[in-house]
């Protein structure tokens, strides 16, 4: 069974920064590729980023392109999402999930606020 657990979030000022990881469990990570998608308050699902299984390969929404950067560990079983100059309108929950898969975890918030 897919488990996935994200942690890392928290709260922090326009400006900062953060450091998101998932721990993943249940299947063959190093396989997949991997993605962080995030919900803000009253929205849908937005993808954020995705990595491909062997990690060489990123690609990013507009959104925070320069400002994140995703990785992986695949002999850890661990994805991660480094957030920079985070700015109020990535508030969100932030999920990271197989590629195409919807979210199967709690996901860990992240509120970027002065």
């Amino acid at each position: 069974e897919v488990h996935l657990v994200e942690s890392g979030g928290g709260l922090v000022q326009p400006g900062g920064s953060l450091r998101l990881s998932c721990a993943a469990s249940g299947f063959a990570f190093s396989m997949y590729a991997m993605s962080w998608v995030r919900q803000a308050p009253g929205k849908g699902l937005e993808w954020v980023s995705d990595i491909l299984s062997g990690g060489a390969s990123t690609t990013y929404a507009d959104s925070v392109k320069g400002r994140f950067t995703i990785s992986r560990d695949n002999a850890k079983y661990m994805l991660y999402l480094q957030m920079n100059s985070l700015k109020p309108e990535d508030t969100a929950v932030y999920y990271c999930a197989k590629r195409g898969d919807p979210p199967r975890g709690q996901g860990t918030q992240v509120t970027v606020s002065s």
